[in-house]
């Protein structure tokens, strides 16, 4: 249940001149880094062969040598099929990529979606509360999540369970900015993220234990174990199982989550293979918070709450479970050709009793009396179940090599959510203000539960969507590819929100011309929709949102794609956005009419370069620069238009045991239109902050490393919601112990 929104925000001080300074720095660390990246000696875009999953597949520009593996190490990976489903060197993907590797999670200790997220480029988030976050891209409201590929249709009553899910269990996360309809169907055009899970790779046993202990008694224990069930090695098991315990900066609050993953890989024969997997994770929190703190005292001046402080009762709770299956088949033909076939069956769940507090009254400023609240108990389920199937492989025409993708999808997911209000007041609106007593900075939450009503449904819809899809890259000449595709989606809703029935289809175009072995310019065109169930006066559904996306840069690739850099200049677009039309109803009756409006515009530009530097020294560097509108102004004002993050690992020379690192990122300032106590309207910032932070790992021997972390490392305050104090994290601090065998 999405928290009430409303009279909340935070003023801080006007920094004028912070941008200014801030894109002079950028354009002068932008100019330096391609001065002074390490001399070209990648491979150009000649076809060769390479390797995946243990067998050979065209691949086009991919590293000639690929039988050393020096990269383990690494923040980049030599291959994708991120943005198309063609496998394709990150250099040759005409949009803008990033990929979060192992390596990469391992130093930062990025142990959810959530923190990955956090740490990519074009990645900027918003936490509503304790448990809720939501994400955007270059302005847009990202959902658009996948597994393998398979997609997700992700609502706002499930943006903890997908985000919450824990890393261990992943190869790698892919996410490509833009609309990208050709991979997801209808979503926005925001970005896409996938999660890639790790494979039994291993054909002899071997396996890590790590332990770590940090701050507010945060304690997390990973076993990551495989092995050869068989003599040949060619039946394969991996079992991922870790627990974690904390407590939080927030009074009274307390998480527990455990997870696990188990998968068997199966060589059917020398060029087919069978994997089965099953994923569960589980999280219980104790005292989770609704919302923030009031920022608002009921004079109309501002609060000020410590961190500390947590909003929730003693009776609030979330519980979450997630269960997977997964199953894919993978065969490969003698002429380069190969079939992928997956399946997956999803199901989560979770329930709560939530407390938000000022829902209509602030606290008195000097008493902390007079503040008000609404209770919500809810439950929900969501059940996917999904098939996804394609070919891929090589192709002669005019005498020349090209590659074809043709492929299908189904998936049927079933949302289903009820709640039960909880109230004390005489017409049953609120937890009246006697309820509450003080709120106060010596709040602890111990409040008797409210009267909780009947329970009453939120939702409950069920969602196809059939897809056919193809792409096809085709070498016009040695420097010059042309990649072009279509989705074509029949999208059908039935239940709560209204019976719809919408096709559409979906084009890609994108270019890429090969400057040199080096760089590459490339242009690229895709696009995106969303249903809605809104409709006009005469009664007829508005037409989907649509997205669309418009890029063009240059991308670079050294020491056979360890290290890679992009710049992209950028337009995105939304239209058909329903708007409510004030005194208008559906056909005369009491439904609210709606109607399509040309919705918002994105330009701005992106640069990022990641990946090894040399064999000591991994680096990834992000910044994003952008500008929203909308018909009323500036769209999505309580995001921040320019980004930067920037992280690096080094690995001493002199003392190849010792791992060094660290990194900072620093967002400008965002702003929003808020109503005050008296109802006047106000406009209030957040101002710009840096959050930096810090590892360390020492390897003991080859078998035992300890690492430790320090993130916040300046302490920095900030705030991570427009419509409450909700805070950010505090300075923590983490110790890892490893074992690999």
């Amino acid at each position: 249940m999405s928290a009430p929104r409303g009279k909340s925000a935070r003023f801080f001080a006007h920094t004028p001149h912070i941008n200014k300074i801030f894109t002079l720095s950028l354009l002068a660390i932008t100019v330096h880094l391609f001065i002074y990246l390490p001399s070209a000696h990648a491979a150009g875009s000649n076809t060769t062969a390479t390797s995946e999953t243990q067998q050979d597949v065209v691949v086009y520009g991919a590293p000639a040598d690929n039988s050393v593996d020096k990269t383990k190490q690494d923040y980049q990976v030599k291959t994708t099929r991120a943005g198309t489903k063609l496998l394709l060197t990150p250099r040759d993907v005409p949009q803008s990529l990033s990929v979060i590797t192992q390596q990469r999670m391992q130093d930062q200790q990025l142990q959810t979606i959530n923190d990955v997220l956090n740490t990519t480029t074009g990645i900027t988030s918003e936490r509503d509360d304790s448990e809720r976050a939501y994400y955007y891209s270059r302005g847009f409201k990202l959902n658009n999540f996948t597994y393998d590929g398979i997609p997700t249709s992700m609502g706002d009553a499930w943006n903890y369970g997908d985000t919450a899910s824990d890393t261990a269990i992943y190869d790698r996360i892919e996410v490509v900015r833009g609309a990208t309809g050709l991979m997801t169907g209808a979503g926005s055009p925001a970005a896409s993220v996938n999660m890639v899970r790790k494979h039994a790779d291993s054909k002899t046993a071997t396996g890590s234990l790590n332990a770590s202990y940090g701050s507010w008694n945060k304690q997390r224990y990973v076993a990551d174990l495989s092995t050869p069930l068989n003599q040949s090695g060619s039946l394969r098991g991996r079992v991922i199982a870790g627990y974690q315990n904390q407590d939080s900066w927030l009074d009274r609050y307390t998480k527990n989550t455990k997870f696990l993953y188990g998968t068997i890989d199966a060589d059917l024969s020398e060029r087919t293979t069978l994997s089965l997997a099953y994923d569960y994770q589980d999280a219980d929190t104790s005292n989770p918070t609704w919302g923030g703190n009031p920022v608002f005292y009921r004079n109309g001046t501002l609060t000020h709450y410590r961190r500390s402080l947590n909003s929730s009762a003693n009776w609030t709770y979330y519980h979450t479970t997630v269960r997977k299956l997964y199953a894919d088949l993978v065969h490969h033909f003698d002429n380069g050709w190969s079939t992928h076939l997956n399946g997956t069956h999803a199901e989560n769940t979770f329930s709560d009793k939530l407390l938000y507090v000022g829902y209509l009254s602030m606290p008195d400023r000097d008493s902390g009396e007079g503040t008000n609240g609404f209770g919500s108990e809810d439950s929900g389920k969501r059940e996917l179940t999904s098939v996804d199937g394609y070919a891929s492989g090589p192709f002669a025409l005019f005498g020349r090599q090209h590659q074809l993708m043709l492929g299908v999808n189904y998936s049927r997911q079933h949302n289903a959510t009820d709640s039960s209000n909880g109230t004390t007041s005489a017409d049953g609106s609120e937890i009246a203000s006697s309820d509450i007593g003080i709120f106060n900075n010596h709040w602890n939450g111990n409040i008797a539960q409210p009267n909780w009503g009947d329970w009453y449904q939120n939702a409950n819809d069920i969602i196809r969507q059939k897809s056919a899809y193809t792409a096809a890259r085709f070498s016009l000449t040695d420097p010059l590819a042309l990649i072009v595709g279509a989705r074509y989606t029949q999208y059908r809703s039935n239940g709560s929100s209204g019976d719809m029935e919408k096709n559409n289809l979906m084009p890609y175009a994108g270019v890429v011309y090969d400057l040199n072995d080096t760089w590459s310019a490339y242009a690229s065109y895709t696009s995106i929709f969303q249903p809605q169930t809104y409709r006009d006066s005469t009664g007829r559904y508005l037409s989907p949102i649509t997205g669309k996306s418009y890029e063009t840069g240059l991308k670079s690739a050294w020491d056979d794609g360890r290290l890679t850099a992009t710049f992209a200049i950028f337009r995105i677009e939304q239209n058909n956005v329903g708007q409510e039309q004030d005194g208008v109803y559906v056909n005369n009756s009491s439904e609210q009419a709606y109607v399509a409006t040309k919705g918002a515009r994105s330009k701005g530009a992106e640069f990022e370069v990641n990946g090894a530097f040399t064999d000591n020294l991994q680096m990834t560097f992000g910044a994003t620069r952008y500008v929203a509108t909308d018909s009323t102004g500036r769209y999505s004002s309580n995001q921040p238009q320019t980004v930067f993050k920037l992280f690096s690992r080094y690995q001493l020379p002199t003392l190849p045991e010792l791992t060094i690192g660290g990194g900072i990122t620093w967002q400008n300032r965002v702003f929003w239109d808020v109503s005050t106590p008296d109802g006047s309207t106000q406009r209030v910032y957040r101002s710009s902050y840096p959050l930096a932070n810090l590892f360390t790992r020492y390897q003991i021997n080859k078998q035992v490393a300890v690492q430790a972390n320090i993130n916040n490392l300046f302490d920095r305050t900030y705030y991570t919601y427009r419509n409450n104090d909700v805070y950010g994290e505090p300075r923590n601090v983490s110790v890892n112990l490893s074992y690999q065998f």
